[in-house]
């Protein structure tokens, strides 16, 4: 009998994955809003990517619910839910899942899977990593705009579905460094924000140099407190954390000619905090540019950028500001 896979939390990212998952065979359940669930269950799924590929999950093949007691019979749950339903997935897991269950947080943010692991013992709690951006471009459909291969923590109960993520064309690259991973990935997510409030193409965000030293500025600031407080981000570009803000802040032609990759996005990609503005959600950015203010103040200091940059996403979250001028953005963030 083949395993159980439950997507806890399909949305875009859980979507892709679990989409994938079942187009290779694998027996998945999405577990979501009835929003999504209604549309799945109309137009089943198209899950394309900026290389060209394209997967179908054809109407009926895909079983999408809304009700959790589906954790019961799951034997892997991939955890995807925005960082500010981690408790909320937390009680669901801990009323429904199995203890045998293996659980894989993939989701932003650095604490959600010692927040999980905290909350369900004696459950195997694995920290995870998906490195590309997917947008939900339209009904049934989910692109996949950015390069990158998940990543996960070493663990022996990971074997028997590796060959399964990996005719998925999800190939999980297991590590014993996901700390490092993650803090490496949350440089990276500080961008998110920077993207929600230019409201841009990432491709086209990225090519202009104001909105880079926006980037740089959220980036050498939280490099600062990470010092102070000992932690490592591991390097996941093609350049070393600490060389990242200069990197960006190079004039445009110097830029485009050294880091030419960074460019190489799908002109439709872009961050999911823009798509959650777009749609009238809560975002993600306590737990991205808040986690640095947070870091700051438990050592005595102040992150100035990264917390003028979460007050002008929570505007956006009401109703102000997402179509920052790259200029504009900068002096924002000078100012503080």
């Amino acid at each position: 009998m083949q395993p159980h896979i439950v997507v806890h939390g399909a949305g875009s990212v859980g979507c892709y994955l679990g989409g994938c998952l079942a187009a290779a065979g694998a027996f998945v359940t999405l577990l979501g809003r009835p929003r999504l669930q209604a549309e799945v269950s109309k137009h089943g799924m198209l899950l394309t990517d900026l290389h060209g590929n394209e997967r179908r999950v054809p109407v009926g093949s895909i079983d999408f619910v809304t009700d959790p007691a589906v954790l019961a019979s799951a034997d892997l749950i991939l955890i995807t839910v925005k960082s500010l339903a981690t408790e909320q997935a937390a009680a669901e897991l801990r009323a429904h899942a199995l203890q045998s269950a293996l659980l894989i947080s993939f989701q932003n943010g650095v604490s959600n899977a010692a927040v999980l692991r905290q909350r369900l013992p004696p459950r195997t709690v694995l920290a995870g990593m998906v490195p590309f951006n997917v947008l939900h471009r339209a009904a049934g459909h989910w692109h996949r705009g950015t390069e990158g291969e998940p990543l996960v923590a070493r663990h022996p109960a990971l074997q028997p579905y590796l060959n399964r993520f990996a005719d998925a064309g999800l190939p999980l690259h297991e590590r014993d460094d996901m700390q490092g991973v993650l803090w490496g990935k949350l440089l990276l997510n500080l961008n998110n924000a920077i993207n929600a409030l230019a409201g841009l193409p990432l491709r086209e965000q990225l090519a202009q140099r104001t909105y880079r030293r926006c980037l740089a500025l959220c980036m050498e600031e939280a490099l600062t407190i990470m010092n102070a407080a000992q932690i490592t981000a591991l390097q996941l570009a093609r350049i070393a954390p600490s060389r990242m803000p200069t990197l960006l802040s190079l004039p445009d032609w110097l830029f485009s000619r050294l880091a030419g990759r960074m460019l190489m996005i799908d002109p439709l990609a872009r961050s999911s905090m823009w798509e959650d503005l777009q749609r009238g959600r809560a975002t993600e950015i306590d737990y991205l540019n808040g986690e640095i203010v947070r870091l700051a103040a438990a050592y005595g200091r102040a992150a100035p950028v990264n917390a003028q940059v979460t007050t002008l996403v929570k505007a956006a979250e009401q109703g102000g500001r997402s179509d920052w001028s790259g200029p504009e953005l900068l002096m924002q963030l000078r100012r503080a």
